[in-house]
């Protein structure tokens, strides 16, 4: 589902739920906006014009004769919502799967994002889902770059190949799905042709490394087959060694695949 609460008259109306709403409509705007109305503000606050819009949409796109103002996850106004999408990726539609991500942020990875994915062939919707939720929880919607811990807790780790001193922190999480540790550097840097190791700092200041280095180790772990079994889970573990941010991974998840149709 696309949302997780009610939006319109009487509703929870969450911030994130409204912005997606208020997205849908706009993106579905033929069919509902009168010739002379502007578009909604997508500001996450439900009043009037976004009430307006929802009774629009189900009265004149819909055909219903009453509408309630209201959207519910999953019913029948919400489904016609996503119908009308327009085909492949878009910018809009990574924004409504990262509802909080700042559209500066969306700008400055999407052509990265769509051309890695091409690049590295996570290109079936079922991989493209879990893909983008899995990059949405580890960047923080598109926030971090870099991990905002210090990559003390690294330190010694010789399963991450850190091995001298210093290596924890200079070898810490950066990229939207976060390289860590000396061995992943090295790994990487031999991919690329980029010598990353003597500047791990490079990843996080370039987008398109950022996105690169996420499709690599998408890739490199294996995590096509893991997704196309639709095992969250599984994916997550090997993304994160472990379950931590779950239920935010699989918020978006659910909103991934309710824009590919799964």
């Amino acid at each position: 589902m696309c949302i997780a609460k009610s939006v319109g008259l009487a509703a929870r109306n969450d911030v994130a739920d409204v912005r997606i709403v208020q997205v849908l409509l706009n993106l579905n705007s033929e069919a509902w906006r009168a010739d002379n109305r502007p578009p909604l503000s997508v500001d996450g606050q439900i009043g009037p014009n976004t009430i307006d819009a929802i009774r629009a949409f189900e009265t004149r796109a819909m055909g219903l004769r009453e509408s309630d103002g209201l959207v519910t996850p999953g019913d029948a106004t919400m489904a016609r919502l996503l119908a009308g999408l327009p085909p492949g990726p878009t910018k809009d539609k990574l924004g409504l799967v990262m509802p909080r991500a700042m559209p500066k942020r969306i700008d400055l990875y999407y052509e990265p994002l769509v051309k890695g994915m091409t690049r590295y062939g996570i290109d079936t919707p079922r991989q493209i889902a879990h893909f983008i939720a899995q990059l949405a929880h580890e960047s923080g919607s598109l926030l971090y770059a870099e991990e905002l811990a210090s990559g003390s807790a690294y330190e010694g780790r010789v399963d991450l190949g850190n091995t001298q001193p210093g290596d924890g922190p200079r070898f810490k999480g950066r990229g939207l799905i976060q390289l860590t540790g000396r061995a992943n550097y090295r790994d990487y840097s031999e991919f690329t042709g980029i010598d990353y190791v003597s500047d791990p700092n490079r990843i996080a200041l370039d987008p398109v490394a950022c996105v690169d280095v996420a499709c690599w180790f998408w890739q490199h772990n294996g995590l096509a087959p893991l997704a196309e079994a639709d095992d969250a889970r599984a994916v997550t573990k090997r993304i994160n060694g472990g379950y931590n941010g779950l239920d935010d991974r699989l918020e978006h998840l659910a909103r991934a695949k309710a824009l590919l149709g799964l």
